[in-house]
């Protein structure tokens, strides 16, 4: 089981009380786990995603609370999408999902992320609003290149190369 540390005000969004959440971090990890937050564009609730180790991040733009409450499936989705989007091959991708297969939430815990997704959160707010909004056709574009914005927590490295580079990829 890998972990999504979440913020608290997504637990709330997302209906998790404190019995819900698990302390333990996950003993078999590859890629390991994420935070997500939720954030507002446009008066519309977002929620952000970024991986603890690559900062690999993205945006799943207008989601409804029932969504929220099936936060394992929307993760899934959208990371495949992302990966797919990236130009992972299928091997590669089926690898990274194969270690979500099983998702548990605790609270997040680490600050070196938290201080990313908030710089990427803004970046996301701006980006999305110049480009026409939420549902512009411009927001995998944006996804994309807030992937490829050097991040100080890795090193400034981009995120992008930093999972390649995880999983051995040469870069494109």
């Amino acid at each position: 089981m890998q972990l999504i540390h979440c913020t608290k005000k997504l637990q709330k969004e997302m209906g998790l009380s404190s019995s819900g959440l698990t302390n333990e971090e996950p003993e078999n990890s590859f890629l390991g786990s994420w935070h997500a937050n939720l954030i507002s564009i446009d008066r519309r609730k977002c929620v952000l995603f970024a991986n603890d180790k690559t900062l690999f991040n993205f945006l799943i733009p207008d989601v409804t609370r029932a969504q929220l409450r099936e936060m394992d499936k929307l993760f899934l989705l959208f990371l495949s999408c992302v990966l797919s989007d990236e130009g992972f091959e299928q091997k590669v991708k089926d690898k990274i999902l194969e270690e979500y297969r099983e998702i548990g939430y605790a609270n997040t815990n680490n600050r070196n992320v938290l201080g990313s997704m908030n710089d990427l959160a803004y970046h996301y707010k701006y980006h999305i609003l110049d480009e026409g909004g939420l549902y512009s056709a411009a927001v995998p574009d944006i996804i994309r290149r807030l992937n490829r914005m050097p991040m100080s927590a890795i090193g400034y490295k981009y995120s992008i190369d930093a999972i390649r580079q995880f999983y051995g990829i040469a870069d494109k």
